[in-house]
């Protein structure tokens, strides 16, 4: 049989214009996110009657797994996905990026592609020898890059989402790097982890990790540095996401030695999802 010709989305869009007319393929993204075999689509609401077929159009045409529909932002501590099925299918699967391996189930937990520049900057920025903590893990998004790209002596990586932990324990063995990790279930307010003794400390969490940054300071040695996560208003966003976190460490008894800020991706309308690596000195013990 000949394939037709154009993009797997063209093709897709061909179908569905079959379908439900010229409106609703051109009310159809240019573009769509993938995550390993699973593909996210990104459908504004009054498209819902053609979601089955537009489901089925992109999943044939593009040889997906399943198709989900975007609906919002990650919520919560746990950080749970806000999608919808529209068409059906193993939502199991793996991603590799920069050298590194993650198993996941994209229904379930979290995986944002716009991150993978920030996912290989933590093994870059990993030096052999530290010692790097993460009080959102997730599946391992920064502490595997740290442990298998930065060569990191030792990860402490808590994660209270049973269904992402389980992927993270998975992944920690996956990767051949779990007899220099301990991975830990609970919330990382109560989770006994030891103190001044992270080189570096992952605070991944959205909107806002600012209020985890005393946690962070009993737990880091002098010199260490924060990657601190959080939105802020596009217009001055670089500087925004520095103030909060020097306030934050000052507030906390701690110094601020030196601060950097990069703006991650956009997140929404006139807001940036920015990360803020902040070298401080934790207060006396």
């Amino acid at each position: 049989m000949v394939r037709e010709r154009g993009s797997p989305v063209e093709r897709a869009r061909r179908r569905v214009r079959a379908q439900h007319g010229e409106g609703v393929a051109e009310a159809l993204p240019d573009g769509f996110q993938r995550v390993g075999s699973v593909v996210v689509l990104r459908l504004p609401e009054r498209l819902r009657p053609a979601f089955p077929a537009i489901g089925k159009a992109y999943r044939d045409e593009l040889g997906a797994s399943a198709v989900l529909r975007h609906r919002g932002p990650a919520s919560g501590e746990r950080r749970l996905p806000s999608l919808e099925f529209i068409s059906r299918g193993a939502t199991e699967t793996e991603v590799r990026e920069h050298g590194v391996r993650f198993q996941l189930d994209v229904a379930r937990v979290m995986f944002s592609r716009g991150n993978e520049i920030e996912r290989a900057r933590a093994g870059r920025l990993t030096r052999p020898g530290e010692t790097v903590l993460d009080l959102f893990a997730g599946i391992g998004y920064f502490v595997l890059p740290a442990l298998v790209v930065g060569r990191a002596a030792r990860a402490y990586a808590v994660e209270e989402n049973p269904d992402s932990y389980r992927y993270l324990v998975a992944n920690l063995a996956l990767n051949g790097v779990e007899d220099r990790a301990d991975a830990l279930l609970g919330d990382n307010r109560t989770v006994p982890l030891p103190p001044r003794s992270a080189d570096r400390v992952f605070l991944g969490l959205l909107p806002s990790a600012v209020p985890w940054i005393p946690r962070a300071m009993s737990l880091a040695k002098p010199g260490a540095t924060l990657h601190v996560h959080l939105v802020v208003d596009a217009n001055g966003d670089l500087a925004s996401g520095e103030q909060q976190v020097a306030r934050a460490v000052d507030s906390a008894g701690g110094a601020l030695e030196r601060s950097s800020a990069r703006r991650v991706k956009a997140y929404g309308p006139g807001r940036s999802h920015v990360v803020v690596d902040a070298t401080v000195t934790p207060p006396a013990a």
